[in-house]
């Protein structure tokens, strides 16, 4: 339900004190209060932030970091206006396996030799992504609506987690007790999900995988099924030390490849950003420019270190809307922590030892609910499936997605998430009613002839 708020004047808000009830987004509870709700926010983004570089070969240490430099960066471009945190996205694992061959050779947990051309083509996505938040700070959204409604957003997300399930599949295959561990994983998972007692629901990602790697070291470490787990660098390294920064390098074949994923942001963004305003109350699409803006700022800085691509998490949004806390300051204090953890190597070295089986498990899991989040789009912008455009898009962009159909032109290539997205803007254009009926004149299922109730056309067959 909308709470009905009123927004107050000044590029920054001035934070009422509030101790009961709905929070807005320019109100904040005591200090007290107010880190514990952002210490719940590291941990909602967490999972899913650690497990895109890992999945990469980024390492997770930085990832965290930058996530927290990205996230203060976008408050500040926002004016602390549009309540979100900023993690790794996803959008950008098909792309950089693709353009460092890093999928080919993964192995297990390691950083990708690779690493700065994936870096160099993460820049380029975000300096498209800004120049668009540019455009539409000067002249609106209307025209991002109109090239990408429900109907393309919803295909475009699908084909996200569609492109990345082979990764997921190979890695939960490494060895038969790794395809155990990942199916015990995903039942975690599932089980935190569905039966975990109240907010601890919204943290399946963490705790499935905590249950995941205990259950492993059990096994593995105590009774020797499995490869057991390598705590020699975890023991060496240093508890306070910098973020392990690498320079990024441009290539123009990478770049060319990544950079499209711009397009796939804006619309993750622009659907997070209307499901916030309509949490909150408030039409936030005014702010829908700078958030673009912010996000795109906050990803070249990201990759210029050796941080991931970001994006607005719906992982936080969701914690949002069950505490039904708005409040923007409690982002400032979630971005810090995140900070912090960036300067401890021993942090790093835990991450990095969590086994490929539990890897496997939770990235089949993650992929899956993204795929999954497409059809949600669908579903809740009533996407019509009994009009033939909206059908034949989703069709060829979701086979040609899975497929991950490539295309090459010269030194060019285009991947699977890229044709597809490009299809799917590209067909539903071509396909848009000049003139919209009430009902469209020939049922979806009688334009690829399996509707029976269909009437045969004058000079069908001559």
């Amino acid at each position: 339900m909308a709470t009905q708020t009123t927004e107050k004047q000044g590029y920054f808000p001035r934070w009422t004190l509030k101790t009961e009830g709905i929070i807005a987004p320019d109100e904040r509870l005591p200090w007290g209060q107010t880190i514990f709700v952002g210490l719940q926010h590291v941990l909602a983004m967490f999972g899913a932030t650690v497990l895109a570089p890992i999945i990469m070969g980024f390492d997770p240490n930085t990832a965290i970091f930058f996530s927290g430099i990205g996230t203060l960066i976008f408050f500040l471009i926002v004016g602390g206006r549009v309540p979100s945190y900023l993690g790794s996205s996803f959008s950008f694992i098909a792309v950089v396996l693709a353009a460092t061959g890093f999928a080919s050779g993964f192995k297990g947990p390691g950083l990708n030799p690779n690493i700065g051309v994936a870096l160099g083509g993460i820049i380029a996505a975000g300096v498209v992504y800004a120049i668009i938040g540019l455009i539409v700070i000067f002249v609106g959204y209307r025209w991002i609506e109109y090239l990408m409604p429900p109907a393309v957003t919803g295909v475009v997300v699908a084909v996200i987690g569609l492109n990345l399930a082979p990764v997921a599949i190979s890695e939960a295959a490494t060895s038969q007790f790794d395809t155990w561990m990942a199916v015990i994983t995903v039942l975690a998972v599932a089980a935190v999900a569905v039966y975990a007692p109240g907010p601890l629901r919204r943290l399946p990602i963490l705790l499935g995988g905590i249950i995941g790697y205990l259950i492993y070291l059990v096994f593995a470490n105590g009774f020797s099924i499995g490869k057991p787990i390598d705590f020699t660098n975890l023991g060496k390294a240093a508890w306070i030390g910098l973020p392990n920064f690498t320079a990024p390098s441009f290539h123009p074949g990478a770049m060319a490849l990544i950079a499209p994923v711009a397009i796939i942001l804006v619309a993750e963004n622009l659907g997070h950003v209307k499901a916030v305003g309509a949490m909150t109350g408030r039409n936030l699409d005014k702010y829908l420019g700078r958030a673009f803006l912010g996000d795109g700022v906050a990803t070249i800085i990201s990759a210029t270190g050796g941080g991931t691509g970001l994006t607005t998490y719906a992982e936080n949004i969701g914690v949002m809307a069950v505490s039904r806390i708005y409040s923007t300051v409690i982002f400032i204090i979630a971005a810090v922590v995140a900070i912090l953890l960036g300067f401890c190597p021993k942090f790093g070295a835990l991450i990095a030892t969590i086994p490929l089986g539990v890897l496997g498990g939770l990235a089949i899991v993650l992929f899956g609910l993204i795929a999954a989040t497409g059809g949600r789009i669908w579903v809740q912008n009533n996407v019509d499936f009994s009009k033939s455009r909206n059908l034949v898009t989703a069709a060829v962009a979701l086979t040609m997605g899975a497929g991950n159909f490539t295309i090459n032109i010269g030194g060019f290539s285009l991947g699977g998430i890229g044709t597809a997205t490009f299809a799917a803007i590209i067909l539903y254009q071509i396909l848009r009613e000049r003139n919209p009926q009430p009902e469209e004149a020939v049922t979806a299922d009688s334009a690829v002839g399996l509707d029976p109730r269909a009437e045969p056309q004058a000079g069908a067959g001559e």
